[in-house]
């Protein structure tokens, strides 16, 4: 009962942190420049702790790399949101200052293997830091209110996954990588995903404006299937360093990377879905 209750008010704590970044955006972007790179900042973190057993990086292209990731974020809102003054092309200003720094700081670890370390740095920048700075696309495209929208479905989808795998599962999913993943689970997590687009379409279609149900039931199972694989690829990496769980800032659910291993996927997914699939909704 007492890691119910602790799961409980840290899951609530951090819908609370992003659904507030969100909607406060439209009034000042301060708690959304905060939050989102935190998140970064935590996750890349993480990446490095349960990498440690790899050959540890050193503070310095730990910090580099953590600084690499809150610019590329900064950068795409900047761009995105168009906040720059500056000619065209400065927005990258922040990543190739990153690629420069963390290439010849390289030079100066001569007893690392210097394939694998930038290896880690680079892969932690383009899993983590890239597909949370791509929510900045995704606002840019539509609005904050589908961006949170988004968020809704992930959470409705690891809820029903959850209390449907809990209840009834009984068929794996992919037992090599996740045993406890079922089939159920992500039938209940699809049916919870897009029952949520239809409740948002018929009764807060005034606050999220976006009249089309067609819209919201594409995003809401675009959302579910790669939901589903963002999962299974941090399930992947914790089985490969192995690890149960990626870290332990959140109680009841590990750490940030369990909690948004779904963003990671389900961001990239729907910039493609609203820009190919669905592009008249600029």
């Amino acid at each position: 009962m007492i890691n119910v209750i602790k799961r409980i008010i840290s899951g609530a704590v951090y819908i609370a942190l992003i659904v507030g970044a969100i909607l406060l955006l439209d009034n000042s972007p301060v708690m959304y420049l905060l939050v989102f790179p935190l998140l970064i900042v935590l996750g890349m973190g993480e990446m490095v702790t349960m990498a440690k057993n790899d050959g540890s990086q050193s503070w310095l292209v730990n910090i580099i790399d953590m600084l690499g990731g809150v610019g590329l974020f900064v950068s795409f809102y900047m761009h995105y949101e168009g906040t720059t003054v500056q000619p065209r092309a400065s927005w990258l200003l922040p990543i190739a200052i990153y690629l420069l720094l963390r290439t010849i700081v390289q030079l100066y670890r001569p007893q690392q293997n210097a394939v694998h370390s930038l290896e880690r740095s680079f892969f932690s920048l383009g899993y983590i830091a890239l597909p949370v700075s791509l929510l900045n696309c995704i606002m840019s495209i539509t609005a904050p209110r589908l961006l949170l929208g988004m968020f809704i479905f992930i959470w409705l989808y690891d809820t029903g996954a959850y209390c449907f795998g809990m209840l009834f599962g009984r068929h794996r999913l992919f037992e090599r990588i996740s045993p406890k993943k079922s089939w159920e689970g992500v039938i209940g997590g699809i049916v919870a995903s897009v029952a949520g687009a239809y409740i948002t379409h018929y009764w807060f279609d005034e606050f999220f404006q976006v009249p089309d149900l067609g819209t919201w039931v594409g995003l809401s199972v675009i959302v579910a299937v790669f939901a589903t694989f963002g999962d299974l690829v941090e399930s992947l990496i914790k089985r490969t360093v192995g690890v149960k769980d990626s870290g332990s800032i959140l109680p009841g659910h590990g750490g940030i990377l369990d909690r948004i291993d779904s963003l990671l996927l389900v961001a990239p997914a729907v910039l493609i879905y609203l820009l190919l699939i669905v592009p008249n909704i600029q």
